[in-house]
């Protein structure tokens, strides 16, 4: 509201002299009328000293996570895809003739795989069963010497015979994402001889020699075909999910900011799979949507790391606008009166608003009415207390400027009741946000995250450790430690 023009001087003409008693009445009017003649104050907007706050001084975020993958469904998958019967070539037609005095043929069949795991190292073996008809005739430096005796047999009338079989797999992970499998075939280990004919000739070197040859070539064809399996497709979709803004109920959008990956730490132990992820992120929280990001192609894999749990330093920037709604909502319409002598003055807060200028203090514009119409500006420094688990305002004051205006025509509104006020009401308790986000995030923790893979984990603490009043908005940021591990009990392996 604009005050009406002064009309003082008229009053001039009527003033007589007056009895001592009734002076001071006169005085207290003139000294009102006068400062009536001004009533709209307008200082200024502060000028405050640039600091330097630079978000990219925010620690990198460790996030470890175990993750523990039963192989019991790739154990399934082997057994699927593994041959069950191994025979010589064309049988039962064809013979396998060694030199000139031994001719055989085998059927052979496996048993259950038996999968053992250790380090990076997994072996696989199964107890192998096999029959072999044989016959022999006599040879004389190469020379035929007699006709080939009857067929003989063995594994057929009694039990069949049994070789262990084992192939032992290296597993290698390459920076660029890159699972390299080095297979190895084991000596074959005959637990029974065969002994064919009357006379007990023992082919089971032989036998073991003719089956080695088929089991190298299922070696050949399985590292051929599965010996390198290039996940950088895969990675690269998990780093673009990683940066994709997320809506967190109640808090605003969450954003990763991923900056590397490596895995820390990767080996099998009976029939589980342990890995040991790691992630460096720099993540923080916004209001409002983030915009998009172009797309960023995957780093190459960092290095080991033999961190535990998670460090997560967070950044929370908050609108300006969105706190001055806040405090406006305690603060609006708030009436202080103020009185000296007879006279007696009202000062009614309109609205509040806060912004920053990289600066440790913050600065608080206070529109007014009432006797007096106009703006003040207050700073004060933002700080958390650790042991209320509350943010306040620290060194609350009003700013030099609105000092030096109130101080030449509104002296008597330059009061604490004003700032003390402002400081109460400004206040930000946090103990039952931090307590609500710690049991949020734990339930988040521990849960089902996707069919067949499980979070178990804790949060041990959650803190503030920085507040910056910069020009974008009120950076909050916070350090939140715990431990999490993942268990994948199934997962839909395809070959």
């Amino acid at each position: 509201m604009i005050p009406k023009p002064c009309r003082m001087l008229p009053f001039f003409r009527y003033l007589r002299p007056l009895p001592g008693a009734c002076l001071w009445p006169v005085i207290l009017s003139l000294v009102w009328l006068v400062s009536s003649c001004s009533r709209h104050l307008s200082p200024g907007r502060p000028e405050l000293a640039r600091t330097d706050f630079r978000l990219d001084s925010l620690p990198d975020s460790e996030i470890n996570i175990p993750v523990q993958v039963n192989l019991q469904p790739l154990y399934a998958l082997a057994e699927k895809n593994i041959d069950t019967v191994y025979t010589s070539p064309r049988y039962p037609q064809d013979w396998i003739q060694e030199g000139c005095g031994v001719r055989y043929k085998y059927h052979f069949r496996r048993g259950p795989l038996q999968l053992r795991a250790s380090g990076t190292v997994l072996d696989l073996g199964f107890t192998g069963y096999y029959q072999v008809i044989g016959s022999t005739r006599a040879c004389l430096n190469g020379a035929v010497l007699s006709p080939w005796t009857p067929a003989c047999r063995c594994g057929f009338e009694e039990a069949e015979r049994r070789v262990q079989v084992n192939f032992s797999t290296s597993l290698f992970l390459t920076p660029d994402y890159r699972v390299r499998l080095a297979i190895r075939r084991l000596e074959p280990q005959a637990l029974d001889k065969c002994q064919v004919c009357f006379w007990s000739q023992d082919i089971t070197r032989q036998v073991m020699d003719g089956l080695k040859a088929q089991l190298d070539s299922a070696r050949a064809g399985i590292e051929s075909r599965f010996g390198t399996t290039d996940l950088h497709g895969r990675f690269q979709q998990l780093w673009d999910k990683l940066r994709e803004p997320v809506a967190v109920y109640g808090m605003g959008w969450l954003r990763i900011n991923p900056v590397s990956l490596r895995i820390n730490t990767l080996y099998a132990h009976n029939d589980s799979l342990h890995i040991n992820l790691g992630l460096a992120a720099r993540p923080s929280i916004a209001l409002e949507k983030p915009d998009r990001e172009e797309p960023r192609p995957v780093p190459n894999l960092g290095a080991f790391s033999n961190q535990e749990g998670f460090n997560v330093f967070l950044d929370a920037r908050l609108d300006y606008d969105s706190l001055g709604k806040l405090v406006n909502a305690r603060l609006q319409n708030t009436q202080f009166t103020f009185s000296k002598g007879p006279l007696t003055k009202q000062v009614v807060i309109r609205d509040c608003r806060l912004s920053g200028q990289d600066n440790e203090r913050l600065i608080i514009r206070v529109e007014f009415g009432g006797s007096y119409e106009g703006v003040a500006y207050f700073t004060g420094r933002p700080a958390y207390d650790d042991s209320t688990r509350v943010i306040e305002l620290r060194d609350l004051d009003f700013d030099v400027r609105t000092r030096d205006v109130l101080l030449k025509s509104a002296r008597w509104l330059f009061s604490r009741k004003i700032t003390a006020e402002l400081k109460k009401y400004a206040r930000i308790e946090l103990g039952g946000y931090i307590d609500s986000a710690r049991a949020l995030l734990g339930n988040q923790l521990n849960r089902e995250w996707v069919p067949g893979m499980v979070g178990t984990g804790r949060v041990d603490n959650i803190r503030l450790v920085g507040i910056y009043p910069l020009t974008g908005g009120l950076v909050i940021r916070s350090h939140c430690s715990g431990s999490l591990a993942v268990t994948v009990r199934s997962i839909g392996f395809s070959l």
